[in-house]
């Protein structure tokens, strides 16, 4: 009988798990995870959790008894150690695991501030798991100091949940601007605006020298020479995909994971998909880091161990929830040369233009420019900037033949 063993409970590797027994599989599969609990929605989709909106178990993916159903044998508190390609064995704390077919969902691991700098002290957390929630919780007292670290989408949800409970927050980003890597000016702007109305202090521009603190972070030094209090601290300077496991086993690494168009890694039986990987995209190689890759992906990676022989043709898409915002964005927009705003009530939308191609949309609190920006990139249409940016224009009339 054929066994199917997937490393990682995440998004992708539940997504993977499921796909596999829907599509008709009938060997063994095996999911491990590392974790004490099934698979869950991983920060940023947590926050409800945070804020005391959602319970434990509406985080899970699935309850567990779906997978004993599912004939599914689900390890948790178990971690993969090794792989042995060629005796197709994989060592794991729970002992060792002999598979036909080996899915790497391993998923990304937060970067961390150097212990040089204070990353070690205590009350300086990451969020990227539910432990990492778990830990900082007691420390979102109303009116405490949080210092957040880092202006990407992780930091300024972090922010959003603070000062939503009442915290006094403090993000710094050394970039002159937040979003500078993945969003043009407008959308900073936006977003800008929105943390400030709702008290948070940005400093744009001014790194991190040092955390202060013996044992227990107290504050922290700017590169500016101020110097901040802060009860506790949360990192969000990007994550790095985790490759450990497939590099003690030979497997080729290249920005993640090196996948083929099919999900195979360089060694033959050894699958992988979702934020570890690296895949093929319009001539050039990309690593997603969203959930929409990580299930789209997975389940691809289980039609093809099926011998579907299908291609995994990305359609990036994101989202970010701020306060009463829901940011969504579609199509990638690296190497923008133009942004069309557009505006509405309490609405608004970037359009990312390269000459006269369309490229992405960041549509705030706009679904409707985002779901006809989507469908557009998808099709490979681009309207004119000019009707983009007037307001009387019908977006959905864009969609016409």
């Amino acid at each position: 009988m054929q066994h199917v063993v997937v490393i990682g409970a995440g998004q992708a590797g539940a997504s993977c798990v499921a796909k596999l027994r829907n599509g008709g599989f009938e060997g063994r599969i095996t999911l491990i995870g590392a974790e004490p609990c099934p698979p869950y929605q991983r920060p940023p989709l947590s926050k409800g959790y945070l804020l005391g909106e959602m319970t434990l178990e509406r985080l899970f993916l699935r309850p567990e008894a779906f997978y004993a159903d599912q004939g599914i044998t689900l390890k948790t508190n178990c971690r993969a150690t090794a792989i042995d390609p060629e005796a197709r064995v994989l060592s794991t704390s729970d002992g060792e695991i002999v598979y036909d077919e080996l899915v790497l969902t391993t998923g990304s691991v937060p970067r961390q501030l150097p212990a040089a700098i204070g990353g070690a002290l205590e009350g300086v957390f990451t969020v990227r798991d539910l432990a990492d929630v778990d830990a900082m919780a007691p420390c979102f007292v109303k009116g405490a100091k949080v210092l957040i670290v880092g202006g990407g989408y992780i930091g300024l949800e972090a922010a959003a949940v603070a000062a939503k409970l009442g915290l006094e927050v403090t993000l710094v980003e050394m970039a002159d601007r937040i979003l500078q890597r993945v969003a043009a000016p407008e959308t900073s702007d936006y977003f800008r605006a929105l943390h400030e109305s709702h008290g948070v202090s940005l400093r744009e521009g001014v790194g991190l020298d040092r955390l202060l603190g013996d044992t227990q972070v107290t504050g922290a030094r700017l590169s500016d020479g101020t110097e901040i209090a802060a009860d506790f601290v949360i990192t969000g300077v990007g994550i790095e995909p985790d490759v450990v496991l497939a590099e003690a086993a030979g497997i080729k690494i290249e920005n993640g994971i090196k996948v083929d168009a099919q999900g195979g890694t360089s060694v033959l039986g050894i699958w992988a998909a979702g934020d570890c990987t690296s895949f093929p995209y319009r001539g050039g190689r990309i690593r997603l880091e969203s959930v929409p890759n990580a299930i789209d992906q997975a389940e691809v990676v289980a039609e093809n161990i099926l011998g579907a022989g299908k291609e995994y043709v990305a359609t990036p898409w994101f989202w970010s929830d701020q306060y009463d915002v829901k940011l969504q964005i579609a199509g990638l927009n690296a190497g923008y040369d133009r942004v069309v705003s557009r505006r509405g009530d309490g609405s608004a939308s970037f359009w990312y233009y390269l000459g006269d191609t369309l490229l992405a949309v960041d549509a705030a609190n706009d679904p409707r420019g985002y779901m006809v920006g989507k469908r557009l990139i998808e099709a490979g249409k681009s309207p004119d900037p000019a009707l983009i940016a007037d307001p009387a224009t019908d977006l959905k009339a864009l969609l016409r033949p």
